[in-house]
């Protein structure tokens, strides 16, 4: 596993083997993953280029939700964007 860090962005890369019941067969391969984290949310790309972000903890200030094909920092973007149009609390 490896680990980046910079300014609000830490990117970790982690790899697991076996099958969604983490048991390991002949069939399965190497998964590799790319997992974002950024002002509180945790972006985890998709297989069809989509990005999925979740907040990182409960409470959720925002529910999950999913972007369209679009480059990380169009996903920050749009973190930031929800966020400084986030109702107050």
């Amino acid at each position: 596993m490896g680990q980046l860090r910079s300014s609000n962005t830490e990117i970790r890369h982690t790899a697991s083997m076996g099958t969604a019941t983490g048991r390991s067969t002949a069939s399965s391969s190497l998964h590799q993953r790319w997992v974002v984290r950024y002002r509180g949310f945790v972006l985890i790309p998709q297989n069809d280029l989509t990005w999925l972000v979740r907040p990182e903890r409960s409470p959720m200030q925002q529910l999950p939700f999913r972007t369209p094909a679009s480059s990380v920092d169009d996903v920050k973007a749009l973190i930031d964007w929800r966020l400084d149009h986030a109702p107050a609390m």
